[in-house]
């Protein structure tokens, strides 16, 4: 379903130290260059319809209306010349935007998901 690389791992373990009660929440939202982008978030408590995932030691909730938009979805962390950042490979992906965080789905997938 899920997957978060060691890099992914030891940076949300970082900034999860500066707040340890709070939950890592992923979802996907309409906007951004391509249609739909990720929103990586800490949240204080689990909604209804949230599913819980543990990934390398990690607890990621994700909202039911994302989920047909992360089946696969691996999530990697790197640092580079303009600074660190999540990176989202999405294999349903059918178009990325160039900021790595905007991506366009077929809709055949997402009712067939």
């Amino acid at each position: 379903m899920l997957h978060l690389s060691q890099a992914a791992v030891s940076e949300i373990a970082r900034l999860k130290s500066k707040q340890p009660n709070f939950l890592v929440r992923l979802a996907v939202k309409p906007g951004g260059c391509s249609g739909w982008y990720y929103d990586m978030s800490f949240d204080e408590t689990l909604k209804s319809g949230d599913r819980t995932f543990e990934c390398n030691g990690i607890q990621v909730i994700i909202d039911a209306e994302s989920l047909d938009y992360v089946n696969g979805l691996t999530v990697d962390y790197s640092e580079d010349l303009m600074g660190g950042g999540f990176r989202f490979h999405n294999p349903q992906a059918t178009a990325t935007c160039g900021c790595g965080n905007s991506f366009s789905i077929s809709q055949e997938l997402v009712v067939s998901g």
